[in-house]
């Protein structure tokens, strides 16, 4: 396993606590920034322009992806013009399909010969690339997120996929595929090893980037202190006056 710093893929930092994205803004391996409107519903963002607005103004220096949220696709276009002339940074998120499963690709096709720079986000199969890389233009940068961790949680190894939704874009060199959805560090060394460009990584897998590379004899032993702290802590106890009687053999024969 290669160590962080020789990863060639990005890390890009997902959530919505303004406090938090300021202290990973100091932090060099953190490329980039995504965030989406049910993050930001969890950490009570009321007011998303607002929040947009601070965000870019704390991040003018590294990509920022922000999301539209309408539902019919006028508003959305209308959206996503407003979102990309908040800076010069922001990749504008548009959902692959409406709520209906709609392909959205008209509007991603017309955003992107605007010169808008699309992350199309939701994306969970390889013919969702394939339509999307089909509608990308070519000189205009773009972000393409399969989540991997939904596709995952089917119980679908989602290695395979990506490694083709890469080779989906291969006739785009200015299209970048995203690992979304991560749910163990291990994913960044998978989205790594597959050529996917970026990973969004929200702060608890993050937080566990100290641990890459730890001795595992070393790990075994500190699990088994907390296990012991955990419990005296606790208070628990177990009577061990009481005599072993074993009255049912589970292994005889």
């Amino acid at each position: 396993m290669p160590a962080i710093e020789d990863l060639r893929i990005k890390l890009f930092a997902d959530g919505a606590d303004l406090a938090g994205i300021l202290a990973l803004r100091r932090d060099p391996r953190i490329q980039g920034f995504t965030t989406n409107p049910t993050l930001m519903r969890k950490a009570g963002v009321h007011d998303y322009e607002a929040f947009a607005r601070s965000l870019l103004r704390a991040i003018p220096d590294r990509p920022v992806s922000l999301e539209v949220f309408a539902g019919d696709e006028e508003t959305m276009e209308a959206q996503a013009h407003a979102i990309a002339s908040w800076g010069p940074n922001v990749n504008v998120k548009i959902p692959v399909t409406d709520e209906e499963g709609v392909f959205m690709g008209p509007l991603i096709q017309r955003l992107s010969r605007a010169g808008i720079m699309v992350n199309v986000t939701a994306v969970l199969t390889l013919r969702q690339v394939e339509l999307v890389a089909a509608a990308l233009h070519p000189s205009t940068p773009a972000i393409v997120s399969v989540f991997a961790g939904r596709i995952a949680d089917t119980g679908v190894d989602p290695v395979p996929i990506m490694r083709r939704a890469r080779r989906a874009l291969a006739a785009l060199p200015r299209a970048e595929l995203l690992w979304a959805s991560p749910r163990e560090l291990l994913n960044i060394f998978q989205a790594d090893a597959t050529g996917c460009h970026i990973i969004t990584v929200p702060p608890e897998i993050l937080a566990k980037l100290s641990l890459v590379g730890k001795d595992l004899s070393d790990y075994s032993r500190e699990t088994v202190s907390m296990f012991h702290h955990d419990a005296h802590a606790a208070a628990y106890h177990i009577h061990t006056d009481v005599p072993y009687r074993p009255e049912h053999q589970c292994c005889s024969v």
